[in-house]
């Protein structure tokens, strides 16, 4: 059985960037999981101690619970790290 990344896109409604990152992971045919922060300022403060960010998109990127987060904004950004992971599997 093929080891699989796991990615998940912190979010919120209305921004253009996250829809754009869900697209590009649609088309890449990337299952993904969303973490939807709309009005959810709870949520923002883990990304805040987490990553120093409190602004989304957020796509954490890994496996077995060790993830690489990209905080970014830019699909360039997220191929690079994409790219480097599915190299490692």
């Amino acid at each position: 059985m093929p080891r699989e990344l796991s990615v998940v896109v912190w979010s919120k409604e209305g921004c253009h960037y996250c829809d754009e990152v869900k697209k590009y992971l649609k088309e890449r045919e990337i299952s993904y999981e969303t973490i939807d922060v709309t009005n959810k300022d709870e949520w923002r403060d883990i990304l805040q101690i987490k990553y120093n960010v409190r602004h989304v998109p957020v796509i954490e990127i890994g496996e077995n619970n060790v993830y690489r987060a990209v905080t970014e904004v830019g699909i360039s950004h997220l191929e690079r790290v994409l790219n480097t992971e599915e190299a490692k599997l």
